[in-house]
């Protein structure tokens, strides 16, 4: 079972400028701070896009699934009633 913890913002700033001022390179960084490298590379994608958080992503691809449902909803309905015409 993996081991789920935080990293404080501090950290996470000080693991992102190592990366990007001094060029260490991500394998070398999640191996000193004890964090994946699927973590850095996901703080790096969110810092250079400006992008969502995860709990915005997590938001927004719940709400994208209910939109989807809602047209498939909505476009079965239309089928039926044209077929009734």
């Amino acid at each position: 079972m993996k081991k789920s913890f935080r990293i404080a913002p501090d950290v996470k700033a000080q693991i992102l400028a190592r990366i990007k001022d001094e060029g260490v390179s991500v394998a070398t960084a999640a191996k000193d701070h004890g964090v994946s490298e699927a973590s850095i590379y996901l703080w790096l994608g969110v810092s250079a896009s400006g992008g969502p958080t995860l709990k915005e992503y997590v938001a927004l691809k719940t709400e994208n699934q209910q939109l989807l449902a809602l047209v498939g909803k909505l476009t079965l309905d239309k089928l039926v009633t044209q077929k009734k015409t």
